[in-house]
């Protein structure tokens, strides 16, 4: 498959439709003005898409249920978006790509950036498979620690609802349930052990209303894939 790259202004009708629905909903001057992308732009990978989020330190348990319902919710036609790190992210990038379904990776840094590099077989991947690589960062740009939190304003923007597997209380994975929550989106949590760290942030969503996720259908329903 012959990979595209190409940007996309703000103004433009291409922009995701749901991105600028959650900017203009909060007034966000900061939101990015331009996407750079890698891979394929389509209107129809925007359609209907699940942010899924997890711990860097990712647990057995956590990778398990991880893989286990997104692979149901991606072969169900659903774009998986998450933040390309390894742990939560790439079990959710993963799992979408063997499930044969597409996947939106945006990056904290410049789409020709690969970061970690050891997950260079999975960026490929991504894209083989018609999936997407974006960022509001150009090619090279290297990332940054303030980076990587900025982008996950974007990777809750994307999507309807988020999923978070697993997560700490001071994780960056409740840092993008935190932008969901204000964008006014669902939020789903997989309730975990009490005794683990990291539990505490899922279990902290789920005090708060997060709904909670068992299986894939719980989800499929709220995307009207299931009655």
């Amino acid at each position: 498959m012959k990979v595209v790259t190409g940007e996309i202004d703000v103004t433009e009708k291409k922009y995701p439709p749901a991105l600028s629905e959650a900017l203009k909903k909060l007034q966000l001057s900061s939101g990015p003005k331009k996407l750079y992308y890698k891979g394929n732009w389509d209107d129809k990978i925007f359609r209907d898409c699940l942010t899924v989020v997890g711990s860097r330190h990712l647990t057995s348990y956590g990778r398990r249920a991880t893989e286990q319902i997104v692979t149901e919710i991606a072969a169900a036609g659903i774009t998986i978006v998450s933040g390309f790190m390894y742990g939560g992210d790439e079990a959710a990038h993963s799992s979408a790509v063997k499930a044969g379904g597409k996947t939106i990776a945006v990056m904290p840094c410049g789409i020709d950036i690969i970061s970690p590099e050891y997950q260079k077989n999975l960026y490929n991947e991504i894209l083989e498979t018609g999936g997407l690589i974006i960022s509001e960062y150009e090619g090279n740009f290297l990332p940054v620690n303030w980076s990587f939190a900025k982008r996950n304003r974007i990777v809750a923007g994307l999507s309807k609802a988020i999923l978070v597997s697993e997560a700490s209380l001071n994780s960056g994975s409740l840092i993008t349930a935190g932008y969901a929550k204000k964008y006014g989106r669902k939020i789903f949590a997989v309730p975990g052990q009490i005794t683990s760290e990291v539990s505490k942030g899922t279990i902290k969503l789920i005090k708060e209303g997060a709904e909670v996720v068992t299986e894939a259908r719980d989800i499929l329903k709220f995307y009207k894939v299931l009655d």
